[in-house]
């Protein structure tokens, strides 16, 4: 049968989702645990590779296997030989077409930025850190120039391996929350650090050190040189992974997530 499971974790400890040899990945992690419960080796496919430091409120993953356990054993037993800062949400039998990657129609992610002069000593790895003040109307203003299909090679990695840069974003919107400031991104897909970039070239602008023009400027030019800085992973986490409704796959609600602190 084929199985969907949904799973969280912190990727602060680990080199990004897939599996690589001499390092610890949540892939490897996931596959190691479930493959005890199903007493074979497992595949686990995701719907989407997150990098080093990067977290996941609802990755979705699917395996196939022959072993006969309900999905209750797979959540339990799963967690059980899980490290802590990973963990196992859910699980359903789904369609013999479904697919974690491919299946997905769409994809949101959440940039989480403590801005305060002071850095946090709680939520190291979990948060990025900016001292400077950061004006999230200004980035918002910005943000508006992204929506919609472009092609956005300033916005992507210079080694993105993607056939094609070009991508749609449903919805991109800051916002602060005290000493948060918060920028959610709806795109179909994405680019290798491509929300990252996003990331970066918004905290300029609310910086003041660019104009608010300048962010659809860089995605004009197509050149990654004219991006600016990649933002760094602590604060990017994978909120929610969208699906046909006939898999009913549940969702994540990013907005019921309460902040650190």
């Amino acid at each position: 049968m084929k199985i969907a499971l949904g799973l969280e974790y912190c990727g602060a400890q680990y080199f990004g989702w897939q599996r690589q040899a001499g390092v610890r990945t949540i892939q490897a992690c996931v596959e190691d645990a479930l493959s005890r419960i199903a007493n074979h080796r497992l595949a686990v496919h995701c719907a989407g590779r997150t990098d080093t430091g990067v977290h996941a409120l609802h990755q979705v993953v699917h395996i196939e296997t022959a072993a006969a356990r309900d999905m209750h054993s797979w959540v339990f037993g799963g967690n059980t030989n899980l490290p802590h800062d990973i963990s196992l949400l859910w699980a359903k039998e789904v369609a013999a077409d479904f697919h974690a990657r491919y299946s997905a129609t769409g994809r949101t992610y959440r940039y989480v930025i403590l801005n305060r002069p002071a850095r946090s000593g709680l939520y190291d790895g979990q948060v990025t850190w900016q001292c400077r003040p950061l004006d999230e109307h200004l980035m918002n203003a910005a943000a508006a120039s992204l929506t919609g299909e472009h092609d956005f090679t300033s916005y992507r990695a210079g080694d993105c391996q993607a056939k094609t840069p070009v991508r749609t974003i449903r919805r991109l919107g800051v916002s602060r929350r005290g000493d948060f400031v918060i920028i959610d991104v709806a795109a179909n897909a994405f680019l290798q650090h491509m929300v990252r970039n996003i990331a970066g070239v918004l905290m300029t602008i609310g910086m003041s050190r660019e104009p608010v023009d300048w962010a659809r400027k860089v995605l004009e030019v197509r050149d990654r040189a004219f991006g600016g800085l990649t933002a760094p992973p602590d604060g990017l986490y994978l909120v929610n992974v969208e699906y046909p409704e006939h898999y009913g796959i549940p969702q994540r609600d990013g907005a019921s997530w309460s902040l650190p602190g």
